[in-house]
Parts: structure tokens; sequence; C-alpha cells
């Protein structure tokens, strides 16, 4: 692995095991971004399941593709708090994994947070 890797792979560890000590078994929303799309998922560690989940890869948020890749995420962070509140889920613990909460992962958090997640 080269050294950025690995450095990435030492953030997004500590980021999760600070998590699953604060997180009082509440479900995680865990945010992976690429150069190009940027995919969030509800996921419940005690059951080991996906509750809900959101990209710009899917069709709903791709025909609304107009715009910089901040308003994707302000777009995938609206989608990814309905779905998980359509499925009895409004308390999260947000995961950034190994990314600044800066950019694109600030603003998907942004967005969740005012179409009703509350972390």
């Amino acid at each position: 692995m080269t050294k950025s890797a690995e450095l990435f792979e030492r953030r997004k560890r500590r980021t999760r095991f600070k998590l699953r000590q604060t997180s009082g078994g509440r479900p995680r929303l865990s945010v992976f971004r690429s150069s190009q799309h940027i995919y969030a998922q509800v996921i419940d560690d005690l059951k080991g399941v996906t509750v809900a989940s959101a990209s710009t890869v899917e069709e709903a948020t791709r025909k609304e593709a107009r715009g910089s890749n901040k308003d994707a995420a302000v777009r995938v962070g609206k989608l990814i708090a309905e779905r998980a509140i359509k499925a009895g889920i409004s308390d999260v613990v947000f995961d950034r994994g190994g990314y600044l909460f800066h950019g694109r992962v600030k603003a998907l958090a942004d967005a969740a947070r005012e179409a009703g997640l509350k972390f």
C-alpha cells in the first residue's frame, strides 16, 4: 500500500473506533466519495444490515444531475434522510470515514440534517 492509502485507512479505523464507543446502538450514516460520485448508507451494525442507501449513481439522482458535485451531495443527503426516516430511523451517527468534514461530505451531512436526521 502507498503511504497516503495507509494514512487514509488509519484515519478511517480511528474514526470508526470512536463511533463504536459513542454510538449507543444507533445506526451509522456512512459516506463514501469517489472523484465523480458520492454514496451514503445507513447501516445497523448490531444486525449487520444496510437499512437505507442513496448515491449519485441511482436513476433518481442522475435525472437531476445538473450542477456541481456539491449540489449532487446535497441531493443525496436529502434522499438518504427521506429513506432513513421512511424506514423508521431518525437518530444516526455520522461516519465520515477517512474524509475531512469539508466540501461534499459536509454538504451531504448538512442536507441530511435539514431533511430531518439527527446526529
